[in-house]
């Protein structure tokens, strides 16, 4: 009979355990474990040139090994009149890990934008615990030194198209939005942020969080504008596209609230909201869809 009563209350107790175990979770983690909010690291497994492409491997910005990008070439001749534009891309991983090689970040990106007469560049930059702000300046760097090489790769430095996924897109946001870093790169044609839910810091910091953005943002509110897109935003800056995931309940509510105060300065940003998950919406862009679609059209209204 003890046996019998000792397993019915095994029976019961299991399943709570399980119950909380599933609670949400806002501890200091890897950035997979809070909803998939990275593009993976170097340990995973790294791309190749697509077909009808070449890489340019490591090419360096700064003196930080972290410093580094790579350039996407087409091996066809170039059937389009002048120097080609380019897209600049910066991986996420929740500011302390990712990898600019990474196939998540790579495919199928640019095999579709090479072949549609695209330069494509894939940055690294210093990671966590390097500040956010300094990722922002190395982000500023390594663009006004790619405009400066643009020509050598038959790019036009005065038609670049910032993208970011996730941090990258928080990072793309802040550099777009106008914030100071001290290199001073060209102006470029327009941005496409990948489903950043970071562009309003001091909202998430006040609110319930994960982990990370407390190793990213720290815990002194004087400091959070600084990397807050939404708190730098100037006027006249470039078009920008927030793409965001609608199932994330803060992504697109920060897009709209991102847009509407660039509205209030004369600025545009316009919201494309998709029924992807947050990898999603990283990992599909360049596949046939009318996601694909839209993102091009924007470029191709800037570019």
């Amino acid at each position: 009979m003890t046996r019998l009563r000792t397993l019915a209350a095994l029976a019961l107790l299991i399943p709570a355990l399980a119950q909380a175990d599933a609670r949400p979770r806002f501890e200091h983690r890897r950035p997979a474990a809070s909803g998939d909010l990275e593009d993976g690291g170097a340990s995973d497994q790294s791309a190749r040139a697509p077909a009808g492409s070449r890489v340019l491997p490591d090419i360096s910005y700064g003196p930080d090994k972290a410093q580094r990008f790579d350039v996407y070439v087409s091996t066809q001749p170039r059937s389009l009149p002048g120097p080609a534009p380019v897209i600049f891309f910066v991986h996420g991983g929740g500011w302390a890990f990712g990898d600019k090689a990474n196939r998540q970040v790579i495919e199928p990106k640019v095999g579709h934008w090479v072949e549609q007469g695209y330069v494509v560049i894939s940055i690294d930059y210093r990671l966590l615990p390097t500040p956010v702000a300094q990722q922002a300046e190395d982000v500023a760097a390594a663009l006004a030194f790619a405009q400066s090489q643009a020509a050598s790769w038959g790019a036009d430095p005065q038609r670049f198209i910032l993208m970011g996924h996730s941090a990258g897109a928080h990072l793309v946001a802040l550099v777009g939005a106008g914030a100071r870093t001290v290199a001073r790169p060209q102006p470029w044609r327009g941005a496409v942020l990948l489903d950043s839910a970071a562009l309003d810091v001091p909202v998430i910091m006040n609110n319930r969080h994960f982990g990370l953005y407390d190793r990213a943002f720290g815990t002194d509110p004087q400091q959070w504008p600084a990397v807050s897109p939404i708190a730098q935003l100037a006027r006249g800056t470039a078009p920008m596209l927030a793409v965001c995931s609608s199932r994330r309940r803060e992504s697109c509510a920060q897009a709209d609230r991102f847009a509407a105060r660039a509205d209030s300065l004369g600025g545009k940003v316009r919201v494309l909201r998709e029924n992807l998950t947050h990898g999603e919406i990283n990992a599909t862009l360049g596949a046939a869809s009318d996601y694909t679609t839209q993102v091009d059209a924007f470029m191709a209204s800037v570019r």
